[in-house]
């Protein structure tokens, strides 16, 4: 195997650098014409059929000859079974991960998900009350790759939110299950969980069927079709975010060891041809030495063709003037993941705005927040974390406001109702408020 993975080399210094930097940036969320079609033509068919439509389109894409969806559910005893089979390694190694994400995401909730209230002068009472959502839905990917961390990242979150009831789906293609996802879903509370996939699985999640119960949000990562059929169903029920490729951007200052910055790179870059890896770095000299490993590491890696993809298609090395552009172009990627590799990673922290998380400092890679550091591995990508956050104990909660407003609060705020209704030409407004004046 001769594989080449050469990411494209820029520097800000050159005149062509804005021009390249935007092509290289440049990724289009919008699924193409087909897959809408597809997917709209799913979804209608699963809303107007229900249980039928879901089990004809998972023998069709999952090749699973179903014959009810009585065999798609898994049991609690099946999910408690696959824990149990698991080597003690993996069992321990799942459950010191859902304790770190479970306390990161009590911690949240204490934080930013409790109710609270306040009276004011005139006894009037404002304030905010926080509940849970009843139930919701939470994608987990199969086929490809199984991910376990999937289970943790969406359903503990849930879970600690006080979520009633946790609705996984999961695809089995040829019925092979994986026990690591199943064990997961043990040790993160699921309460039920179905083998289908797809946008039939959006659909009956989103809809409800005569099996799978109408859930009140859907989250999780998915392939386009998943992606496309969220996005259509958001309305009727809440969505996380549309998710596009994998993104990982490491802000080197030429300290760290530069095999493990290539590896941070191929991190990203392992999941699909689309991800993509940007190496920010003022040293041409350890750009130059990344790059060397990146030639040295290559053949080692399983996944080395779709790595290579992924850096020759949308890969960059990039040598800036100095950290502080580097902090300020990192910024405007806003990217999902950003390691600052740096001997001094608090000095730049604050200098960073945009990003779905940060990694700070040579031993924190990114591969460990994916799986057991604790906070939320579900990011925004394609530039949202400009306005998005990570997925969290509040996506799984909603906010009612409380108003109480006191006989005395009545009087004074009566009459600057009446005033503002009746600018507006509201005029019931206006009376509901006068008849309470005296």
């Amino acid at each position: 195997m001769n594989l080449k993975a050469t990411p494209l080399r820029l520097s800000t210094a050159t005149a062509t650098f804005e021009a390249e930097f935007k092509a290289r940036l440049h990724w289009s969320a919008e699924a193409d014409a087909a897959i809408e079609q597809v997917v709209a033509d799913i979804l209608a068919d699963v809303q107007r059929r229900g249980d039928e439509a879901v089990l004809e389109y998972t023998r069709r894409f999952d090749r699973l000859e179903a014959t009810g969806m009585e065999s798609l559910e898994l049991t609690a005893a099946e999910l408690r079974s696959a824990f149990e089979s698991l080597p003690a390694e993996q069992r321990n190694a799942l459950e010191a991960a859902a304790s770190r994400v479970r306390s990161y995401h009590e911690a949240q909730k204490k934080a930013s998900g409790e109710s609270w209230s306040y009276r004011d002068a005139d006894g009037t009472l404002l304030g905010q009350k926080v509940t849970p959502l009843d139930r919701v839905g939470i994608y987990v990917p199969g086929g490809k790759a199984a991910y376990p961390s999937s289970v943790l990242m969406n359903a503990i979150p849930a879970h600690v939110a006080g979520v009633g009831e946790i609705i996984m789906v999961v695809p089995t293609p040829g019925g092979e299950k994986n026990q690591l996802v199943l064990a997961a879903a043990h040790v993160a509370g699921v309460t039920r969980a179905f083998t289908i996939g797809g946008a039939q699985a959006v659909a009956a999640l989103a809809y409800g069927t005569a099996s799978v119960p109408a859930v009140d949000k859907i989250t999780g990562p998915g392939n386009a079709y998943v992606a496309a059929a969220k996005r259509r169903v958001f309305g009727t029920v809440g969505i996380d975010m549309i998710a596009g490729p994998s993104e990982i951007l490491v802000l080197a200052d030429g300290t760290t060891p530069p095999d493990w910055v290539a590896m941070d790179l191929f991190s990203q870059a392992e999941h699909d041809e689309l991800a993509q890896s940007i190496l920010l770095c003022p040293d041409a000299g350890y750009i130059e030495r990344v790059q060397q490993e990146i030639d040295r590491l290559l053949p080692s890696m399983p996944r080395a063709e779709i790595i290579a993809a992924s850096l020759n298609g949308r890969g960059a090395l990039i040598q800036t003037r100095s950290m502080e552009e580097a902090c300020e172009i990192s910024n405007r990627i806003a990217p999902e993941h950003l390691e600052v590799s740096s001997r001094e990673p608090h000095r730049w922290e604050p200098l960073l705005k945009h990003a779905g998380a940060i990694f700070l400092g040579a031993f924190t890679s990114e591969s460990l927040g994916d799986y057991c550091a604790g906070p939320n591995h579900v990011l925004p990508t394609s530039g949202t974390a400009r306005f998005s956050s990570p997925l969290g104990v509040y996506d799984f909660q909603k906010r009612s406001s409380l108003i109480e407003v006191s006989e005395t609060g009545a009087q004074a705020l009566g009459r600057v109702a009446v005033t503002l209704a009746e600018g507006e030409g509201l005029t019931a407004h206006a009376e509901a408020a006068r008849m309470r004046i005296k």
